[in-house]
């Protein structure tokens, strides 16, 4: 089974991290939702979610897959916590894929992992990254990182990473019961 995580801090957008933890949980992912807080964690727009653990409890274990949603609060505390930039590292060097939507996308580029890589993001972060922003595309998949620009996107964005982990033909049949315009 594949396993992903999704860190969730204060601020989150809620389309992006819900939408994909559904997806991803509906094609067979092991979806881990994990808090930089212990309890509920308050989303852009007041929506409580109450992970799975505390991101504290998840350092040394391995994931197939990081996502990081966007959301500009959320972002920048994800930003800032070095328990965060440790998993997408431990996972970039163990091969697996680190994806990230909307805002978070900055994330990677301060962490320097987006470097000679095409990506996206939201048009409100373009001015904070470099070389290699694809501004047309809606989502991005470059080796091992997966991009995508926003909460309009999300619902691509995850069968995007359902494709990545478990193959067309899974993304395809999860898409079924979705009924997603691609």
């Amino acid at each position: 089974m594949k396993k992903v995580l999704i860190p969730l801090a204060d601020g989150f957008e809620e389309i992006e991290a819900l939408a994909t933890v559904d997806i991803l949980r509906r094609a067979g992912a092991d979806v881990t939702v994990a808090g930089t807080l212990d309890g509920p964690i308050t989303g852009r727009s007041s929506i409580r979610v109450i992970p799975d653990i505390s991101l504290d409890l998840v350092q040394g274990l391995e994931f197939d897959m990081i996502v990081l949603p966007g959301g500009a609060g959320g972002t920048e505390v994800l930003k800032k916590d070095i328990r965060v930039a440790k998993l997408i590292k431990d996972t970039l060097a163990s091969k697996g894929f680190v994806s990230a939507i909307c805002a978070a996308t900055t994330i990677l580029n301060e962490l320097g992992v987006l470097e000679g890589r095409k990506f996206t993001a939201h048009p409100s972060v373009f001015s904070k990254l470099g070389e290699g922003l694809d501004t047309l595309s809606r989502v991005v998949v470059d080796n091992n990182i997966i991009t995508s620009q926003g909460p309009g996107t999300a619902i691509e964005f995850a069968l995007t990473l359902v494709k990545v982990l478990f193959g067309e033909a899974k993304a395809l049949n999860v898409n079924k019961g979705v009924m997603a315009k691609l």
